[in-house]
């Protein structure tokens, strides 16, 4: 994937609109994390990242930068309850059900004292901050010399099949055949590019791939993730809505046809050490 134009990459960082539409409430993101209930083999994210933070001590102070709606967080109140986590997030409004302790707050300056967490996540969030190398020497600054932190996102190559859907749907929408591509949102940090943004700082960057195929019989939850993206609906050149809806009757044609709809997941988890 080519990098994103500079009004997309924009788009994708601008406060006003992260803050203001696309996480104004947690609506959008969990329409994009419920799609993952239809993936073989189905990852338990939150599981895995509890189990990558095992190691963090008996009241060990963890931040959770870019929290979003709080999914990591409870399922760490959960199952570690001696660890003082903390999330931060620049959109207040996706804050409003996530447990306490929770602050806005912006990557690229973090309001923490140097060393003063033991492991720092950073789970699908950094494609979103405009001066990606200055957020993570934020994140190797706040954690102490013996921590962590824990980023995750999608390789360049996650949901072709979903990239060529809108494509084919905004073809017919403008009578072109095929259309203008959709957003990305995870280009400018994807799975190929983020060992290297991590590298500047970290000495130890591991990578675990998580792979994956989301099947379903119904157009649903694949248009309810095609909604998701309507906070960068003035960035797809093509009439948002009339593209979503174009879609839907092709996948009603294709499950039809075919009795289902496959889509090609491919995530990453990195662990970054000192």
């Amino acid at each position: 994937m080519t990098e994103l134009p500079s009004a997309h990459a924009a788009a994708v960082t601008d406060r006003s609109r992260l803050a203001g539409s696309a996480y104004s409430s947690d609506q959008d993101l969990a329409a994009r994390q419920a799609l993952y209930r239809w993936q073989t083999p189905r990852y338990n994210l939150p599981g895995i990242v509890a189990e990558k933070l095992s190691a963090v001590r008996v009241r060990g102070r963890v931040v959770d930068v870019g929290c979003g709606n709080g999914k990591f967080i409870q399922r760490l109140r959960d199952e570690r309850p001696d660890l003082a986590l903390l999330g931060l997030d620049i959109a207040p409004g996706i804050l409003a059900d996530v447990p306490g302790p929770v602050a806005v707050a912006d990557a690229t300056g973090l309001p923490l004292a140097t060393g003063s967490v033991d492991a720092a996540l950073a789970l699908h969030m950094l494609y979103h901050v405009p001066n990606i190398p200055l957020a993570v020497r934020e994140l190797f600054r706040a954690v102490a010399r013996d921590g962590l932190v824990i980023a995750s996102t999608n390789s360049d190559r996650d949901k072709a099949e979903l990239d060529d859907l809108w494509q084919r749907a905004a073809g017919d929408v403008l009578g072109t055949g095929r259309g203008p591509a959709r957003i990305s949102l995870s280009a400018r940090f994807s799975l190929e590019k983020a060992s290297a943004f991590l590298g500047e700082e970290f000495g130890q960057v591991e990578t675990a791939e998580l792979p994956g195929t989301i099947t379903v019989d119904d157009p649903e939850p694949v248009i309810a993730h095609m909604v998701s993206y309507r906070a960068w609906a003035d960035q797809h050149d093509v009439s948002f809505d009339a593209t979503v809806d174009r879609a839907r009757v092709i996948l009603v044609e294709r499950i039809g046809r075919h009795g289902a709809f496959e889509i090609t997941c491919l995530g990453g988890v990195l662990v970054c050490r000192r």
